[in-house]
């Protein structure tokens, strides 16, 4: 899919046009200069043919210095890899130096740029343009980004600069997603580079450094996924501004949209409350799920052998996230790169498993004999008899679709949930299922209410 990078200094309304492009909130729009700091990307499909467009952080004159540098640099990467650069400017505060600056820079990229005239409300703004003449570039376009103003002639000048479409454009969607979440500064961004060996995200130890999440496209050992970034999900009392609010928002949203969650925990740390957290909101989603134990090459214990170490370590995280036992362990150190192709061999684990299918015969044969060896429990004079089960096909096609057991029986109000956690365990015990949590369901003739 060709690519739009949307550049500017902070501020000018980015993100907003962002929005307005993409048809829907996905990159934070808030009056805090500065607020984008890494790449988030979209699809447009309002123009003749749909294209990815980025949003990067403000360059230039970056409000918070920690993020200048990186900031920048991520910026300088998405239009390298642009087909078309659209250069907003604000058309309210006119042209500043730092416009002028940073149009010497884009007209540098080579690239195609549209100047965009932004927060031209009304028709009484478009003097407004006039100013920017100055800026010595040919297509000019202006918008109001808020209310959607100009935005139908912003897109045909982008569909006249493009370049024919790329074959393969609906493989992209039917991708698997994988999303790397976890609290701050446990190290997924590092982990996205390791993967990509890419300074695509921004690596901070400043807490809170990816606010948005960021989708980006990878291949590896000759398979393509959709890495999903989010920001660190902090616990909600701990939140300084609205905009952390969002960003925790955001991340809820990406683990209920992600085919498999890879849960990054900080091994130095150990498992802290929110961590448990965010594995209760990827098991109450249904999600596939790795945990990834990142920074491994700060442990250091004298006492034990490295193998000793990481058994312990596992145990202590199986101890800790008991309640999302399904999911492998993967100990690792983006850093340095160690184990991070181990990561993807799990990733295929899961993906295999996630293709089978109990026979169901041999299905039902296993459910009545671990039925007969601890029988479902009576509630008053009336025990869950078994009549039929089979595994469903996945409601979506998806390539880490957790496994559905349907169970008919004479009432579904008879099974407990301890129960069914006992079936679970059984059924584990023949099909493993590594990664993906398994859903059995219920179907029965339900007792009718009197009347």
């Amino acid at each position: 899919m060709h690519s739009v990078a949307i550049v500017g200094r902070p501020n000018v309304g980015k993100s907003a046009l962002f929005n307005r492009l993409a048809g829907r909130r996905i990159s934070i729009v808030h009056d805090q200069p500065g607020v984008t700091r890494d790449r988030i990307t979209a699809k447009c499909k309002l123009g003749q043919q749909p294209f990815e467009i980025v949003d990067t952080g403000g360059i230039g004159a970056d409000p918070d210095p920690d993020f200048a540098e990186p900031t920048q640099e991520a910026a300088e990467i998405a239009i390298a890899g642009a087909n078309v650069l659209l250069f907003v400017v604000d058309g309210q505060q006119g042209v500043t130096p730092l416009d002028q600056e940073l149009a010497n820079k884009i007209r540098s990229s080579g690239r195609p740029v549209i100047l965009v005239v932004n927060k031209v409300d009304t028709d009484a703004h478009e003097d407004f343009v006039i100013d920017f003449a100055s800026l010595g570039f040919a297509e000019v376009r202006d918008v109001s980004a808020a209310h959607g103003r100009g935005i139908d002639e912003l897109i045909e000048a982008v569909d006249r600069l493009l370049p024919p479409p790329l074959e393969g454009e609906e493989e992209l969607a039917r991708l698997p997603k994988l999303a790397l979440v976890g609290r701050p500064n446990v190290g997924k961004s590092s982990l996205i580079n390791a993967i990509l060996d890419d300074k695509r995200a921004i690596v901070s130890d400043i807490p809170g450094t990816t606010r948005d999440a960021v989708d980006i496209l990878c291949e590896r050992e000759g398979r393509k996924y959709v890495l999903c970034d989010t920001a660190g999900i902090r616990h909600r009392s701990k939140h300084n501004t609205s905009v952390e609010v969002f960003s925790v928002m955001r991340s809820e949203e990406t683990i209920r949209r992600a085919d498999l969650c890879v849960l990054v925990i900080d091994v130095t740390s150990g498992v802290t409350a929110q961590d448990k957290k965010i594995a209760g909101l990827i098991q109450k989603s249904y999600k596939a799920a790795i945990i990834v134990l990142n920074k491994w090459d700060l442990i250091s214990d004298p006492e034990m052998t490295e193998a000793e170490s990481l058994r312990e370590h596992i145990a202590r995280v199986r101890e800790e996230l008991f309640f999302l036992p399904y999911a492998p362990v993967v100990v690792l150190s983006a850093k340095t790169g160690e184990n991070v192709r181990r990561l993807f061999t799990m990733i295929e684990k899961v993906r295999q498993h996630a293709s089978r299918r109990a026979g169901t015969g041999e299905l039902n044969r296993l459910l009545r004999t671990v039925m007969e060896k601890q029988q479902p429990p009576m509630r008053g004079t009336r025990r869950f008899k078994l009549l039929y089960a089979t595994q469903v096909a996945p409601e979506r096609p998806s390539a880490f679709e957790p496994p559905q057991i349907v169970l008919f029986g004479n009432d579904t109000r008879l099974l407990t949930d301890n129960y069914l956690t006992y079936l679970s365990s059984r059924l584990r015990e023949k099909w493993e299922f590594p990664g993906l949590p398994l859903i059995i369901r219920q179907r029965g003739r339900e007792k009718k209410a009197e009347e």
